[in-house]
């Protein structure tokens, strides 16, 4: 088992930053590849980004304002947002995958964290 804990979320102006921290426990965190997921009210989740075990293979649905990263020797990811836009309003979920390569797809993620809420005012 991987337990998941999201922070960082919050309230923030468009244009503004945040930068957010999922710490991993359970299980060797080098072993497992990490993404972000967002769900919006009345929308489905989507897939945020993702790093594998070794930050070697990273994907984004959002190019340019978000990255991801992660300290492997902290069992941390995490997801640093620049010119945050109020569509970017969600809960941002951290899932980890039990295989090393990552990946864009929800149904490839056996863990996920509880969310922390991201709202961004106009």
């Amino acid at each position: 088992q991987v337990q998941l804990l999201e922070s960082g979320g919050g309230l923030v102006q468009a244009g503004g930053s945040l930068k957010l921290s999922c710490a991993a426990s359970g299980r060797t965190f080098s072993s497992l590849a990490m993404g972000w997921f967002r769900q919006a009210p009345g929308k489905e989740r989507e897939f945020v980004a993702s790093i594998d075990w070794n930050g070697g293979n990273i994907y984004y649905a959002v190019k340019g304002r978000f990255t991801i990263s992660r300290d492997n020797a902290k069992n941390t990811v995490y997801l640093q947002m620049n010119s945050l836009r109020p569509e970017d309003t969600a809960v941002y979920y951290c899932a980890a995958r039990g295989l090393p390569y990552s990946s864009r797809y929800f149904a490839d993620y056996n863990y996920w964290g509880q969310g922390t809420q991201v709202t961004v005012s106009s």
